[in-house]
C-alpha cells in the first residue's frame, strides 16, 4: 500500500519481552532458560513484513499479519516468564512483572513520541498538529487503539492523512493485555489453591474462557464493523490466548519426533508468507483471516521446542535474522513516523510514495532504531538499579508517560488559533460572472490577503441544516432524517445520497427559507443511494445495503415528497469485475432507480459530483500559503475520480430526469484552483467547505429552479 493514502490495515508490534527462554512447565526441563533463536528470527520475519508493506513491496500486500505474529509472541513469552515465576515461587510479584515491562517498553517509546512531536511541528502541514497532539497523548497512555476505532466510523475524519503515531494502536492491545494478564492468573492460582485443582488445567480453562469469546466477536465484528475490529482490543485477545496457551503445554512438546517437528515448523513459516503474499487491504481482517498467520506462528514455535534443529529453525534461527529480530522493538517505533515524514516531503499529488524512496526511507530506520537500542533500550532494559528495585522502574514508567504526555501538550501548544475574517467580505464564487472558463477572477493565484474560512478553521466548516449536521454516520442501518420548512409547503424535496450530497445543505437551506420549501434528508456518509453492493475499506458496505432498502422504500412511498434532490461520490459498484464495467454497472443501477422513482412521481434532480481532488487541497494551502498555485489539480483527472463519468451516462439515458452542475463555478478552467474569491474551496478530501457552498447558493438556486420547469 502506498504509504499516506489511507489508515494503515497493520502495524506491528514487536514488543514482547527480550528474554527467548521458555519453561518446562511443571518441571525442570532441558529447555528452561534455553535461547529461543528461532523465536527472536521470527520476529525478523514479522518486522520485515510490516516493513515491507509500509514500504509498499508489491509482494507484501499482506505484510501487516506481521502484527498477528508479534500478538503470538508475545502471550507465548509474557506467560511463560509468569508460568516460571509461579511454579518457582507460588507467587506472582505483579510490581516486578510491570517493573520488567516499564523498562522494557516505554524508554524507547518516550524517545519516539518525542521526536515525533518535534517532526510534527517542523514538517507535518499545521492542520494536523491538534490531531496529532491528541493521538501522541492517547499513545503515551496507551489507548490510542481505541481512539482509532472511534475514528474509522466517523465520516468527519475519513479523509485524514494517517497519524505518525498510528502503529502504536498495537503497543496498546499488548500493553492492555500485560495489565490485565497477570492479574487473572493471579485469579486462576487462587483457584487452583482454593479448589486443588491442577494448575495447568485451570490456566487453560482461563485462557479458553478468554480466547474462545474473542475470536468469535473477532469473526462478528470483522463482518459488522472491520475499521472498529482491526483496532479494538477484544478482537485481538484470542491471538495473545493462543501463545499463552503454548506456553502453558510447550515442555510436552520437547519430545516431538524430529519429522513432526521439521513439517510443523516448515508449515508454520509457509503460512505466515503465504497470508503476507496473498491477503491485502481487501481482506476482511482479522476474523478468520488471522486464523492463518496466528496458528502459523503458533506451529514454528511450537516446532522450535523441540530439541533439535528445525527446517525453519535453519532460516530462523541465524545471525542476520536474530539481529533484525532484537533491533524489532526499535525498528518498529521509527520506521512508520519517517514514512510518514518523507510522504508529506517528497510525497507525490495523492501523498504517495514512490516505491524506492519508501523502501530507501525503511532502510535508513535502522539507524535511529540501532542507536535507540544501544544507548535507550538495552541499557536501560538490563540496568541494575531498575530490575533491583521496582518502585524506581514505576518512577521510570511515569517519568516515561509524563514525556509523552508532555510532547502532546507542546505539540497541541504550538498549534496556532484560527484567525478569522470579521467584516472582511469573502466573496467566493460570486467573483465569477456566467463565462467562468474565461473569468480572470477564476485563475489560480499565489496568494490571498485573507482566506475564509482559515485554513486552520476548515475541518469544521462543514455543512448543516437549521444547526444540525443531519447525516447518519458509517455505522449503522438506522434511516434517521431531518425535516426543514413548513409542512403546508407546496413544495418538498427530498436530498438523498451520501458526504457528497450533504456537503450542499447550507446553500439548500437559505434556498428552502426564501421560497418556503420543505426539505427532508436521506443522507448517510459512504452510502450513494443504489441497489448495488458498495465498498467500504475494500469490503462490502453492508449497513450502507440495508440503509438503502428502507431509504428507496420510504421514498417511494412517501407521496409528500415532489421532488428527489441526489448527488454521490462513488462512482463505481463493488466487485471483482474490471473498474469500467463497474462504472457501467453504477450508471445502469442510477438509471433504473430515477426511472423507478419518476413513475412513482418524484421527480428526480441529479446534483453532478464536484471535481475531486488526487491530494488534500486544505493541507496543501496550509504548507503554500505563498504559493498557492502548487495547489492546483486537472480538471479532467477531478472530474473522471468521482461520480460524474457514471452520472453522466446515467442522464444521458434517462427522459425526464433533471440535472444541476455547477463544476464550472467549482473549477472554473482547465485547472481548478484551491482559492476562489478569498474563500477556501475544499476542506477534507473532496469535500466542498461550507463557506464555498454558500457562495454557491445564488447560481444553485438558479440551476435548481430551472431543472424543476
Amino acid at each position: 500500500m502506498p504509504v499516506a493514502t489511507a489508515v494503515p490495515n497493520a502495524l506491528a508490534s514487536p514488543a514482547a519481552p527480550a528474554a527467548t527462554s521458555v519453561s518446562g512447565g511443571g518441571r525442570s526441563t532441558a529447555s528452561e532458560g534455553r535461547f529461543r533463536g528461532d523465536i527472536q528470527g521470527l520476529r525478523a520475519v514479522a518486522v520485515l513484513g510490516v516493513l515491507g508493506f509500509h514500504a509498499g513491496v508489491p509482494f507484501m500486500a499482506g505484510g501487516f499479519v506481521g502484527v498477528d505474529v508479534f500478538f503470538v509472541i508475545s502471550g507465548f513469552l509474557i506467560t511463560g516468564l509468569i508460568h516460571r515465576e509461579v511454579l518457582r515461587t507460588g507467587r506472582l510479584s505483579l510490581g516486578r512483572f510491570w517493573a520488567r515491562r516499564v523498562r522494557r517498553l516505554l524508554p524507547a517509546t518516550a524517545v519516539v513520541l518525542g521526536a515525533v512531536a518535534v517532526m510534527t511541528i517542523i514538517v507535518l502541514p499545521v492542520t494536523r498538529w491538534e490531531s496529532v497532539a491528541w493521538d501522541v497523548g492517547a499513545s503515551s497512555l496507551y489507548v490510542v487503539n481505541w481512539r482509532f476505532a472511534d475514528q474509522s466510523v466517523n465520516y468527519l475524519v475519513a479523509d485524514d492523512a494517517p497519524s505518525p503515531v498510528q502503529h502504536f494502536w498495537s503497543l496498546a492491545v499488548e500493553e492492555q493485555f500485560y495489565v490485565l494478564w497477570p492479574v487473572l492468573v493471579l485469579v486462576l492460582v487462587w483457584l487452583h489453591r482454593r479448589y486443588r485443582l491442577r494448575l495447568t488445567v485451570v490456566l487453560l480453562a482461563g485462557i479458553a474462557a478468554i480466547g474462545l469469546p474473542s475470536l468469535l466477536w473477532s469473526v462478528h465484528l470483522t463482518d459488522a464493523n472491520p475499521g472498529q475490529a482491526y483496532f479494538v482490543s477484544t478482537t485481538r485477545l484470542w491471538e495473545l490466548a493462543v501463545g499463552a496457551a503454548l506456553a502453558i503445554v510447550v515442555h510436552r512438546l520437547e519430545r516431538m519426533p524430529a519429522a513432526l517437528a521439521h513439517l510443523l515448523g516448515a508449515l508454520g513459516l509457509a503460512a505466515i508468507v503465504l497470508a503476507a503474499a496473498r491477503f491485502d487491504e481487501s481482506t476482511p481482517f482479522p476474523g478468520t483471516a488471522a486464523l492463518l498467520p496466528t496458528l502459523g506462528a503458533a506451529a514454528v514455535i511450537a516446532a522450535g521446542a523441540a530439541r533439535r534443529r528445525t527446517l525453519a529453525g535453519l532460516v530462523l534461527d541465524t545471525a542476520p535474522m536474530r539481529d533484525i529480530g532484537t533491533l524489532s522493538y526499535s525498528l518498529y517505533l521509527w520506521h512508520w513516523p519517517l514514512l510518514v515524514a518523507a510522504a508529506v516531503m517528497w510525497g507525490g499529488d495523492d501523498g504517495t510514495l514512490p516505491l524506492i524512496t519508501s523502501v530507501m526511507v525503511v532502510g535508513f530506520a535502522a539507524v535511529p532504531a540501532w542507536l535507540t537500542y544501544r544507548m535507550v533500550e538495552a541499557p536501560i532494559h538490563h540496568a541494575g538499579m531498575f530490575a533491583r528495585f521496582p518502585r524506581r522502574a514505576a518512577a521510570l514508567g511515569v517519568a516515561c508517560t509524563v514525556v509523552g504526555v508532555a510532547a502532546a501538550l507542546v505539540v497541541a501548544f504550538c498549534v496556532p488559533r484560527p484567525t478569522y475574517a470579521g467584516d472582511v467580505d469573502a466573496r467566493g464564487a460570486a467573483v465569477l460572472d456566467d463565462d467562468p472558463a474565461s473569468d480572470p477572477d477564476g485563475e489560480p493565484v499565489d496568494s490571498v490577503d485573507v482566506m475564509v474560512p482559515d485554513v486552520l478553521a476548515a475541518p469544521d466548516d462543514v455543512a448543516q441544516l437549521d444547526g444540525q449536521p443531519c447525516i447518519s454516520d458509517v455505522k449503522g442501518t438506522d434511516l434517521e432524517t431531518c425535516t426543514y420548512g413548513p409542512e403546508d409547503a407546496e413544495v418538498t424535496i427530498a436530498v438523498v445520497g451520501d458526504s457528497k450530497m450533504h456537503q450542499w445543505l447550507n446553500a439548500i437551506e437559505l434556498i428552502a427559507e426564501a421560497r418556503d420549501w420543505r426539505i427532508v434528508t436521506y443522507l448517510k456518509s459512504a452510502c450513494p443511494m443504489s441497489t448495488l453492493e458498495i465498498g467500504l475499506d475494500g469490503q462490502p458496505n453492508a449497513w450502507c445495503s440495508e440503509y438503502n432498502d428502507a431509504r428507496i422504500a420510504e421514498l417511494m412511498g412517501d407521496e409528500s415528497v415532489d421532488y428527489v434532490l441526489t448527488s454521490q461520490v462513488s462512482g463505481y459498484a463493488f466487485g471483482d469485475a474490471p473498474r469500467d464495467e463497474r462504472r457501467d454497472m453504477m450508471a445502469a443501477d442510477l438509471q433504473r432507480i430515477w426511472a423507478d422513482l419518476e413513475d412513482a412521481g418524484r421527480d428526480v434532480i441529479v446534483m453532478i459530483d464536484n471535481p475531486n481532488p488526487e491530494g488534500d487541497v486544505m493541507e496543501c494551502v496550509a504548507a503554500n500559503e505563498d504559493s498557492l498555485t502548487e495547489c492546483v489539480f486537472s480538471r479532467e483527472t477531478g472530474d473522471q475520480a468521482g461520480g460524474s463519468p457514471p452520472q453522466l451516462a446515467a442522464l444521458a439515458e434517462s427522459d425526464g430526469v433533471g440535472s444541476v452542475d455547477l463544476r464550472d463555478y467549482i473549477c472554473p478552467g482547465d485547472e481548478c484552483p484551491p482559492v476562489i474569491g478569498e474563500t477556501l474551496v475544499y476542506r477534507r478530501g473532496s469535500h466542498l467547505t461550507a463557506s464555498y457552498v454558500e457562495s454557491l447558493t445564488p447560481r444553485l438556486d438558479d440551476a435548481l429552479t430551472a431543472a424543476m420547469d
